[in-house]
This record gives structure tokens, sequence and C-alpha cells, in this order.
């Protein structure tokens, strides 16, 4: 074969579903965001004393905190 035609996939790439398009660490990270979130939710969540320092500061700051972490979790790419 010559250094310009393009390989052959093999049957294993053929087959679907064999490669996950992420890595390990992708999917840690990506968990650590929804429960960064759920946390941040669940302080969030009630109605007794709506303006505790809980809920209108610590609470956004998780959530927000686990979407950044969700983002970098989704182009985290392992060197």
């Amino acid at each position: 074969m010559s250094k310009n035609t393009p390989q052959q996939p093999s049957k294993k790439d053929t087959k679907g579903g064999s490669t996950l398009l992420f890595g390990r660490e992708n999917y840690l990270l990506m968990a650590a965001s929804v429960l960064f979130i759920v946390v941040g939710f669940t302080l969030m969540s009630g109605s007794e004393d709506i303006f505790s320092p809980t809920k209108i500061t610590v609470a956004p700051i998780l959530v927000l905190l686990g979407f950044v972490i969700g983002v970098f979790a989704i182009f985290y790419k392992k060197k």
C-alpha cells in the first residue's frame, strides 16, 4: 500500500459502539459537575428563611461551579 491511500477501518471500529466518546477522567468530571449542581439546587430549595447566606451566595456559587466543571469535562483531553 502506498502512503497516500487511506487505510481500511478495522472490524472493531465498524461494529459501532465499541469505543467511548470520552475518557474515564471526562466521565468522572461530568459526574462531579452533576453532583455540584444537585447539591447547589438542594441548598437553594425550601421556603424558610429565603434570605439566608446559604441560599443567596453559597448555593448559586456551587451551581455555577458545577456548570464550569461540566464545560471543562467536555473539553478536557488527556495529553
